[in-house]
């Protein structure tokens, strides 16, 4: 066995292995995978083998039909069959909520090139005989659906590596990863010990444990899973005998897929009474296993099955297939550099492997080989998750996970499993005052407070939902008088030290400020995309705190000390540091009421320290909601007299409490774009209106300088801009097709109602060469097409006065 490689993947199913094979395809021979039984033991040699496009992240769809479309590839470089059956799939909706849902997936699918199709119950019985269509509204087809042989797509992938160069060593136990002084690892195994430039935990059912000895927490549990194949049924054996093969048929309402299994019929369920596997851990001695049969716990959901597809109950079980298989807390993989560990990589937690293992593979080998991904990575980035999270956060949301893999996935839905679990010092009093909250990155955060007959739980619908009358009352009192939020959920980081400025001045794009004044900048990927969005605060020449989401500490956290030097401190002071905003046209007479100091002179963009009430506070004048605002922080400690202090001054002006669905809509009213929704790695400055902060006038080489620079000189070829919409009782979400001249010509990126001017208002892309007309367009929103105009001013203070005076 070899003893050196640059890349050491530990794990030999079918993700192991496309990260293998992508990597000799990108160009990195020196590769090895080792796997301590055979090749696809674990989970992959007993799945289901199904694969489609449906995903409500568009990006993971998209890297879905990039692993569907592979396999033929795969196919002609090897030789070898990946057993692939392109038999299409229908999923059903039984109500309009789920109507509803595939009405929107089939609308982004437009913008993206995948040819599904909306059909109604005739059309699915012709479709999907062996459906009973009683109660159905009608189902989203994708042509692209089907399903493959596991263990031979898991070799081809192996073959095509080993073809690239790649070594593979099976029955190869690795004991333990041990990371050198200069950040390469000792993998150390039963054969001997391998010296490896990066790690690749691709582990699997025993990412757990192979994690855990780097030291290393993966949020990940495995399920029991179970699926039945059944003898022969009459009706399949007709349509073979004519030539034609059963597509698959997901049916929501009943938590089951189906699909044609040689002259029979594979049905497998996500059922309610689920079980979590392995709790305390997987046992090496795991392998080429099943579980015991447990048709208790599927009880109900084959009873619904018999009524939905009639064949089945005629049909004998021919085999039992329980076996367990991995999920995150969100379902989707754990993929990318783990943070704060140098060259140890994940690829974990794909557990729908044969529908995602080969784009998981090809982002994963973008990121080693090419220092980034070809696109937006963050659903599956293993940094989306912080180290905050624990096993006993983990386990209760893979149930809920499980649980509603086939549930209607709503915009505005707040999934209760494992909360409250971060809180900050307002928690109770907020709760008292009628918070209804949501979550971000752990967090308990409010989206409205109820007051009267108000709703004190939001409805989850793809329309405007029952807080609606609520948001609105918060947002005129923003604009009539003055609100209050927490500013908790902003990610805050502190940077000092002699090289300071010079390490901002090369992370970030913009202009960074002199001491007392504050700034907005990109932050840039070598490649020019938009991978943050930040305000620098220069508290003192060497001292400078920034903001940006708070769901993206990890994420932010990982690049700055990729980049940190010598002469720069960096500390992640999110949960460090807290407060409050309060904004609207009576802010600063709160806020003189409430402290000695002067603030009649305090511009727009100062920041400065200052006592508030009896707190000790960083105040920055500025507001995400356009108005005049302020953001006020300071200690945890401190918080509630803080809080005590201002909502005592504000009473005499009408002071409101405000969530967040009241500051999504208040920021549509100046076109504020929102990072993860108009700022993305999917988009460049130009394209956003960002590189209006960029400051191409300094002498430093920031991060994605040049490429900055050749799409100013060059233009880009799309365009962020501000729509009103026709809209009644929906609102644009994020992925709507834009429509001109009857063709998809962009599509959404946020959007919502404006409720100080009372419109439906979107944001989304169009081609530059079509901005300048401000045409009328038309954006399809849960299928219907609605009128939509390019608006240009604001429609709250279009001169930022009340902001900026």
């Amino acid at each position: 066995m070899q003893t050196t490689t640059r890349v050491a993947v530990i794990g030999g199913g079918v993700v192991g292995a496309s990260v293998l094979y992508h990597l000799t395809k990108l160009g990195w021979s020196d590769v090895m995978l080792l796997e301590r039984s055979e090749l696809t033991s674990g989970s992959t040699w007993h799945a289901a083998g199904g694969f489609h496009t449906l995903n409500g992240d568009t990006n993971m769809a998209a890297l879905q039909g990039y692993t569907i479309n592979l396999y033929k590839e795969l196919e002609e470089i090897t030789g070898l069959s990946c057993g692939l059956h392109h038999v299409g799939g229908v999923t059903l909706a039984d109500n309009q909520d789920r109507f509803d849902m595939l009405l929107a997936e089939r609308a982004k699918h437009r913008f993206m090139g995948l040819e599904t199709e909306i059909v109604g119950p005739e059309e699915i019985r012709k479709i999907a005989p062996v459906t009973n269509t009683d109660g159905i509204l009608g189902a989203l087809y994708d042509p692209l659906d089907g399903h493959l042989d596991p263990s031979g797509t898991t070799h081809a992938y192996a073959k095509a590596a080993r073809m690239g160069g790649a070594v593979i060593e099976t029955h190869c136990m690795v004991r333990e990863t041990n990371q050198r002084p200069d950040g390469t690892w000792d993998v150390v195994t039963d054969k001997g010990t391998i010296h490896a430039e990066h790690v690749v935990n691709a582990g699997g059912l025993w990412a757990r444990e192979v994690g855990a000895m780097a030291g290393i927490y993966f949020p990940l549990h495995p399920m029991e899973h179970q699926y039945l194949v059944t003898e022969e049924v009459p009706l399949i054996a007709e349509m073979m005998a004519d030539g034609k093969e059963h597509p698959h048929v997901m049916d929501p309402a009943g938590e089951s897929y189906l699909r044609q299994e040689g002259r029979g019929l594979c049905i497998g369920f996500y059922e309610q009474p689920c079980r979590p596997w392995a709790v305390d851990g997987t046992s090496w001695d795991f392998g080429q296993d099943l579980l015991p049969n447990d048709f208790d716990k599927i009880e109900q959901s084959i009873d619904f099955a018999y009524k939905r597809f009639p064949e089945l109950e005629r049909a004998g079980v021919k085999n039992v297939i329980h076996g367990p298989f991995t999920f995150a807390p969100d379902g989707n993989p754990l993929v990318g550099p783990v943070p704060g560990v140098r060259n140890y990589w994940s690829a974990c937690g794909v557990m729908a492997g044969f529908s995602q293992g080969g784009g998981v593979g090809l982002m994963l080998a973008q990121w080693m080989t090419q220092g980034e991904t070809e696109r937006d990575t963050m659903a599956m980035d293993v940094a989306r998750f912080g180290d905050w999270i624990t096993p006993g956060y983990t386990l209760p949301k893979v149930i809920e996970n499980y649980q509603k893999r086939f549930s209607v996935a709503y915009p505005n839905e707040e999934l209760p499993a494992a909360r409250p679990n971060r809180t900050t010092p307002m928690y109770d009093i907020f709760t008292d005052m009628g918070a209804v909250w949501g979550q971000q990155y752990g967090l308990e955060v409010a989206n409205y407070f109820a007051q009267g007959d108000e709703p004190t739980y939001e409805t989850p619908s793809f329309r405007r939902s029952d807080a609606f009358a609520a948001t609105a009352r918060e947002v005129k009192a923003v604009r009539n008088a003055v609100g209050i939020n927490e500013v908790q959920n902003f990610g805050k980081y502190r940077v000092s030290g002699p090289r300071a400025r010079a390490w901002l001045n090369r992370i970030m794009a913009g202009r960074v400020p002199a001491p007392g004044r504050l700034s907005l900048t990109p932050m840039l990927s070598p490649k020019g995309r938009l991978i943050g969005d930040f305000t620098i605060s220069c508290l003192a020449e060497d001292h400078f705190q920034l903001t940006a989401s708070y769901g993206a500490q990890a994420f932010h956290w990982r690049w700055f000390l990729h980049h940190q030097e010598e002469g720069v401190t960096l500390c992640n002071i999110s949960d460090q540091r807290t407060g409050f905003q309060i904004a609207g046209p009576f802010a600063r007479k709160v806020l003189a009421a409430c402290t000695r100091s002067d603030i009649s002179d305090m511009r727009f963009l100062d920041v400065r320290r200052m006592t508030v009430g009896m707190a000790d506070c960083i105040m920055q004048r500025v507001s995400y909601t356009g108005d005049l605002g302020y953001e006020i922080y300071c200690d945890p400690m401190s918080q509630r007299a803080l809080w005590s202090t201002l909502w005592a001054a504000g009473q005499p002006h009408g002071i409101t409490l405000f969530g967040m669905r009241a500051m999504m809509s208040l920021r549509l009213d100046k076109f504020f774009g929102s990072w993860m929704a108009e700022f993305s790695p999917d988009y460049t400055a130009a394209e956003t209106g960002l590189d209006r902060f960029i400051s191409f006038k300094k002498n430093d080489d920031f991060i994605g300088r040049a490429a900055a620079e050749a799409d100013r000189d060059k233009g880009p070829a799309r365009r962020l801009v501000a729509f009103e919409v026709d809209a009644e009782d929906a609102d644009v979400q994020g992925y709507e097709p834009i429509w001109l001249e009857g063709k998809v010509v962009g599509f959404c990126t946020s959007g919502g109602y404006s409720h100080h001017a009372g419109k439906s208002i979107a944001l989304g892309f169009l081609p530059s060469d079509r901005v300048g007309e401000n045409p009328d367009v038309e954006i399809e929103i849960l299928g219907q097409m609605r009128r939509a105009k390019v608006v240009t001013e604001p429609l709250f203070d279009p001169e930022g006065t009340r902001m900026r005076g």
